[in-house]
């Protein structure tokens, strides 16, 4: 039962106490939205713009599902033919030897260990990853979440794919292990 007291402090404690999280907005342009497509572009694989910053799962002919993405940094950047040669909900990660040693400060808690940090809310793929092969070979590159999603229209990633968390739970279970991926 909630009394007056009960009540007046809470009322009081919340106007004290601002919240200490903001919800975050992602860019109208960078929603989910079916566009058209060039015809040519065979339907059922994914393209990825970088310099736009936009992700195409190609539906039908002349039409594609465009999400807006987050995309490697200056030197980072992946380009070309790629498969998802995975996918997983809810992965686990470590950062590749290089990123750490790129920045030891961020990645402190990996150094001289095996630690893998446990998928879940706060790990750095978010909710879903689909992981990209070349060759036969994992690239250590993925199209994957974000805890970050303010980075979504920016080059800041390590290569990766980023996508907001709802937006690639979208995009999961419509691609199947095998799709082609190309990065131009």
């Amino acid at each position: 039962m909630i009394t007056r007291r009960n009540l007046l402090a809470t009322s009081l404690a919340a106007t004290a106490f601002p919240t200490l999280s903001h919800a975050f907005e992602v860019d109208p342009m960078f929603r989910p939205q079916k566009v058209r497509m060039k015809a040519d572009v065979a339907p059922g694989q994914i393209l990825v713009l970088p310099r736009a910053h936009f992700l195409y799962w190609v539906t039908g002919p002349g039409e594609a599902m465009r999400y807006g993405v987050g995309f490697g940094k200056a030197g980072q950047a992946i380009s070309g033919e790629f498969y998802v040669g995975g996918k997983r909900e809810w992965p686990t990660w470590r950062p590749t030897d290089a990123m750490i040693e790129r920045d030891p400060g961020a990645y402190g808690k990996f150094i001289d260990n095996d630690y893998v940090q446990p998928g879940g809310p706060d790990n750095p793929l978010g909710a879903r990853a689909l992981y990209l092969f070349r060759d036969g070979r994992y690239t250590y590159n993925a199209i994957h979440g974000t805890t970050s999603p303010q980075s979504i229209g920016h080059s800041v990633s390590n290569g990766c794919v980023r996508m907001i968390n709802d937006h690639v739970i979208d995009l999961y279970p419509r691609v199947p292990v095998g799709t082609k991926v190309t990065v131009l």
